[in-house]
């Protein structure tokens, strides 16, 4: 573990193998695949609460996909207590304290042939709401779990080494992070070298760490598999106002009666369920043309 804290204050990012075991991601895995089966029960991107299933017609793949679902332990009690293992203590502990609260769960697909699966570069301190999360740096970690091998062919994450020195850069805020591409010059005008970057391939239950303001992307899936990631953002409880309880005291804490607020600012004014037309493709936004 010091070596772990060392390397994520010293490069902004570490990967520690085999944090779960084959068994434990042959569980993981299949809840993920049931999970990507009831989002294609929906036409559109589906919200209730805080539960968000994104699904996608495709242009290129020729069919409907699912790219991201946000907070599945509401309908997964597997994943429930998943988030909360006690494994999640030990690593979280030295960097967050024994009160810790969750401010996302999302579980990111790559379909083999769709056209959406890349990420711009990005620092992901852009969606974090700064009056409730008090120390951005050094009271937040993301974590990464690999349910299938990351590798260069099918888009494993990416990460600029020591990018969270530098504050908030401001990257791709133009508009969403899933269109275009992130030119080298953009990168060099932030102070970046974009020949820098790592790829962070990884095998099932490896566990990738960084901070929210670490530059991160990601390569198109250019492979006949998919790329499953399992993304999972803590928080020092003392430094947040919101989030749900993982930890307090160093005790495992289930979900509670009803949601808190995350990431999803209108949760109270308009919970759901209610569907979202995706308006940021390219195909979308040439329509409005």
């Amino acid at each position: 573990m010091p070596d772990i804290v060392a390397e994520l204050h010293t490069e902004g990012f570490a990967i520690v193998r085999g944090f779960f075991d084959a068994d434990d991601m042959q569980r993981i895995g299949a809840e993920a695949d049931r999970i990507y089966q009831e989002g294609l029960r929906h036409h559109a991107t589906y919200r209730d609460r805080n539960l968000l299933l994104e699904v996608l017609d495709d242009p290129r793949a020729g069919r409907r996909v699912v790219l991201q679902a946000h907070w599945t332990p509401w309908i997964s009690p597997h994943l429930e207590l998943m988030r909360r293992d006690p494994r999640y203590l030990e690593l979280l502990e030295p960097f967050l304290g024994r009160d810790i609260r969750q401010i996302t769960h999302q579980i990111h697909w790559k379909p083999p042939g769709a056209k959406y699966t890349f990420y711009r570069y990005h620092q992901d301190a852009r969606f974090r709401n700064p009056s409730s999360l008090r120390n951005l740096l050094y009271g937040s970690l993301n974590t990464g779990l690999a349910i299938d091998r990351q590798t260069a062919a099918n888009g494993a994450l990416r990460v600029i080494p020591r990018s969270h020195l530098n504050g908030y850069l401001g990257l791709s805020e133009d508009g969403t992070i899933m269109t275009g591409h992130t030119p080298d010059e953009e990168l060099r005008r932030a102070g970046l070298d974009p020949h820098s970057a790592v790829i962070c391939e990884m095998e099932p239950g490896d566990l990738l760490l960084w901070t929210l303001y670490t530059v991160h992307g990601s390569a198109p899936n250019m492979s006949a598999e998919d790329r499953r990631f399992l993304i999972s953002s803590y928080v020092r409880a003392g430094d947040s106002d919101r989030g749900e309880w993982t930890f307090r005291d160093g005790v495992s804490t289930p979900l509670g009666p009803q949601p808190e607020i995350c990431k999803y600012e209108q949760l109270r004014e308009r919970p759901g369920p209610f569907y979202i037309e995706d308006d940021w493709t390219e195909e979308a936004r040439a329509a409005r043309r």
